[in-house]
């Protein structure tokens, strides 16, 4: 059944790349100036104008355009997973398996997690990246535009693979409609291994999704190293005269750091994938249960897993620094301390994975040296958080959306931080280890200040991003929303944790208490959801009807001297629009 399941989803692909090679070749691909190093011969001028319609988003190499595809990607699985997040508090709201089955349950906290961390946060961020560092640093585009192209549309058939459960049984049951029974597309079924895939339960399921899971998270993985490769060539070979290392961008040496952290970690990540699949599916034993491999996947897996922790809060971090002393009416304080404490992350990052191992009998010597590095990495994080307080000393502070979200967030990541100081301890962890508490906690940087400076950003950028303004009344409101649903969802699962209880399971005691705080943390989660969808209207209907906007200085930086690349880059824009419209606008006018 597993053979054939995969071998009809090889077939599906493959047609899709037949399709895609007929519609090139209609389109007189390849063209005859192409010369062999994959240039353009001597004399062959290119085409300045953008194809019209789909094709121009299906063959565009422009950075702009490929950052708003991966926002956009970025957007749809973050709303896929939040709909994973909202059917578990649903679950949750009583102590029995009412709602959904376990088995369910457990799919949807796997997909969840999966879909979170390798589909939302980290595309998203690389898509501000690609937008915006360019034009930051004075850069016509990134390094390599094409691979920075195959990088993104890597992704795509990456989380339908990881989806591929959900995907194939809705396509089945359409193509039923309509009286066509493929047997294969119903042999997928979602994955339960939990999104960490522990051994030896991800390699003795009987479950053909899972080996297509674990080989569209590697070719996640791939696409991640190549913009992390072509975020650190710009970022050393491609800024402007003007712009040195001494004066580059926070959110720049943020993005760079951790590009670094991915070219060690990612690699890491896709050899442990592929030893999985060999142990399933051709009779390997690199993770046997006899010969300790339990072990050796959690040592593989947390080497990459906790670097990921900051591949995906440095750029938010960097987004703070950035946004932050713009509302504040003053510059970055101690911008050289937030720039050596990046630094320092990037490197003391690979030290810490064990700290997530302490309860599975490894070296108490091991534990101890892990717990101190754990520790130690949380003074940088300080030295962040007591600079952005510094940067609020004395400032003239602005409250528009992007300044609520950061404040939100710098509040939201120092509970969630500080927290994480408790788990470092190894006789608290072995307490808490696997209790709510560490969902709450974790939850609270991942939602807190890491999603808390994407809503920032898009507030803050929209004018460049639609040329228009967005509703401030209504994102205000949304702010304060997301702040109270993030606080009222995750603060109850921190005391639930402390009271013992269990995470991962769709059922728990039925005790009052316990019974209580998971409905309050479900009435939290609903109120995140609703402040996610006014996010939603708003973009959306201030996209269509927004005020047009004239002036490239929205924010009135130029007055505090922080009128930086991107804006000028936006006020030249405006300025070329506004003269085509004076030589185009009839004379009578």
């Amino acid at each position: 059944m597993r053979v054939v399941a995969v071998s009809g989803l090889l077939l599906v692909l493959a047609g899709f790349l037949v399709l895609a090679l007929v519609g090139l070749y209609r389109r007189g691909w390849p063209p005859e100036t192409l010369s062999t190093d994959g240039g353009y011969l001597p004399g062959y001028s290119l085409p300045t104008e953008k194809p019209l319609g789909l094709f121009r988003w299906v063959t565009t190499v422009d950075h702009k355009d490929i950052g708003i595809m991966y926002i956009v990607f970025g957007v749809v699985a973050a709303l896929w997973g939040g709909t994973d997040a909202m059917m578990i508090r649903t679950e949750l709201l009583t102590p029995g398996a009412t709602v959904w089955e376990p088995q369910t349950y457990n799919a949807l906290f796997t997909t969840h997690g999966l879909t979170m961390l390798f589909f939302f946060v980290t595309p998203v961020f690389f898509g501000v990246g690609n937008y915006f560092l360019p034009l930051m640093i004075g850069a016509d585009d990134m390094s390599f535009p094409r691979i920075n192209a195959i990088a993104f549309w890597l992704l795509p058939p990456s989380l339908v693979m990881v989806r591929a459960g959900l995907v194939t049984e809705v396509l089945g049951k359409m193509l039923r409609i309509f009286g066509l029974q493929v047997g294969f597309l119903f042999a997928l079924e979602p994955p339960w291994t939990g999104w960490t895939l522990y051994t030896p339960l991800s390699t003795t399921m009987v479950n053909p999704q899972v080996d297509v899971m674990l080989l569209g998270l590697h070719l996640s993985g791939l696409a991640t190293v190549m913009g992390a490769i072509n975020f650190i060539v710009t970022i050393v070979t491609e800024r402007s005269e003007e712009v040195g290392w001494s004066n580059l961008d926070i959110f720049s040496w943020t993005l760079l750091t951790t590009s670094g952290i991915v070219l060690f970690a990612f690699p890491v990540l896709g050899s442990a994938l592929l030893m999985l699949v060999l142990d399933r599916n051709f009779g390997t034993t690199f993770f046997a249960f006899q010969d300790g491999g339990a072990i050796l996947w959690q040592h593989l897996f947390w080497f990459f897993g906790h670097p990921e922790v900051y591949i995906l809060v440095l750029p938010a971090f960097g987004l703070v620094s950035l946004i932050l002393p713009k509302f504040a009416r003053r510059s970055l304080f101690g911008f050289r301390f937030i720039v050596y404490s990046t630094l320092a992350i990037g490197v003391l990052s690979f030290g810490v994975w064990a700290h997530h191992m302490f309860a599975s009998g490894i070296d108490p010597r091991l534990r101890a040296s892990f717990m101190a590095v754990t520790i130690a990495i949380a003074i940088p994080s300080a030295v962040k958080t007591f600079n952005w307080i510094a940067t609020l000393w004395n400032g003239q502070i602005r409250v528009t959306a992007p300044m609520i979200f950061c404040c939100g967030g710098i509040g939201l990541f120092i509970i969630g931080g500080i927290t994480g100081i408790f788990l470092a301890s190894i006789p608290v962890d072995l307490v808490l280890h696997d209790t709510y508490y560490v969902v709450g906690h974790f939850h609270f940087i991942v939602m807190g200040v890491i999603a808390f400076s994407m809503f920032a950003a898009s507030y803050y950028w929209f004018p460049i991003l639609t040329g228009r303004m967005y509703n401030q009344t209504l994102a205000r409101v949304q702010a304060y929303l997301a702040i109270v649903g993030v606080f009222v969802t995750f603060m109850p699962m921190m005391l639930v944790g402390q009271m013992g209880m269990p995470r991962r399971y769709a059922t728990y005691q039925p005790d009052f208490w316990f019974t209580a705080l998971q409905q309050l943390s479900s009435v939290g989660a609903f109120i995140i959801g609703l402040s996610a969808a006014l996010w939603l209207l708003n973009f959306v209907q201030s996209y269509r009807l927004g005020t047009i906007v004239t002036d490239a200085d929205v924010w009135d930086l130029k007055e505090i001297g922080q009128f930086t690349g991107e804006w000028q880059w936006f006020e030249r824009k405006l300025e070329e629009r506004s003269g085509r419209y004076r030589r185009n606008r009839p004379p009578d006018e």
